[in-house]
């Protein structure tokens, strides 16, 4: 049975988001997070059209907003590396457990993991061009969701980029995450959060709409195929003649 998806249940809860998870299971939800991604958040495609182009123009500083267990950190990482753009990638995040985890999982050169925040970066005075999340917005209490995003705005450099990826919330994708789910949660999918905390993320996630006016004038929303949501901002425009 599909749940009321009229509005954000923002008072559900993802299992691995609490403090005393299972860490045998967390482990297992990080592993196969790579396979999930690869499937569901469309990041092969954003690397395509927008990380690769901007690399071309020089050194490019990448920093992963509650990069998790590092999946996608590694994936933009690997590919800037393998088109030989000179590139540092930062995965954050402020779970000890997550930065822990994706230390521990080989990476190419360039790569680095802090736990902290974004405003604790603000404060050190970091500037990046590039700044992204996936499936990170719909975690957010509305304080932090309004932090984040003006934070991912301050770590910015001229003529940099901030893409958020995220899950738009819909009965086709609840249905449709759910049935494709089933039959895995005996297999692959045992003894991890994937399916429990996938239909809580759906529930909790947002419509274009509504991540519009959560974000801003300062950010555009994009919807993407399947049931995704891409929220993008810019920096201010270099100055001189490449700008």
């Amino acid at each position: 049975m599909i749940p009321d998806l009229t509005a954000r249940a923002v008072g559900a809860r993802e299992l691995m988001d609490e403090p005393d998870a299972d860490q045998t299971m967390l482990d297992r939800t990080y592993a196969l997070f790579p396979l999930v991604n690869a499937a569901v958040s469309g990041w092969r495609g954003v690397y395509r059209r927008d990380i690769r182009p901007l690399a071309r123009r020089g050194s490019l500083r990448v920093l992963d907003i509650g990069a998790g267990g590092g999946d996608l950190t590694r994936m933009i990482a690997r590919r800037l590396h393998r088109d030989g753009c000179d590139a540092q990638v930062t995965g954050l995040d402020v779970d000890p457990r997550a930065v822990r985890w994706a230390a521990a999982q080989d990476g190419p050169p360039g790569l680095r993991w802090l736990c902290a925040s974004t405003s604790d970066l603000v404060a050190e005075g970091e500037v990046f061009d590039l700044v992204i999340s996936n499936h990170v917005l719909h975690h957010l209490t509305p304080g932090l969701i309004s932090d984040v995003l003006a934070d991912s705005l301050r770590l910015l450099a001229p003529g940099g980029v901030v893409l958020h990826g995220d899950i738009a919330r819909s009965r086709i994708a609840y249905a449709l995450f759910a049935v494709v789910t089933l039959p895995l949660a005996r297999n692959l999918l045992v003894g991890s959060f994937i399916r429990p905390d996938g239909l809580t993320s759906i529930r909790r996630s947002f419509t274009v709409g509504e991540l519009a006016a959560v974000a801003g004038s300062d950010w555009r929303v994009e919807p993407r195929m399947p049931s995704r949501l891409l929220l993008r901002a810019r920096g201010p425009q270099r100055e001189g003649p490449d700008a």
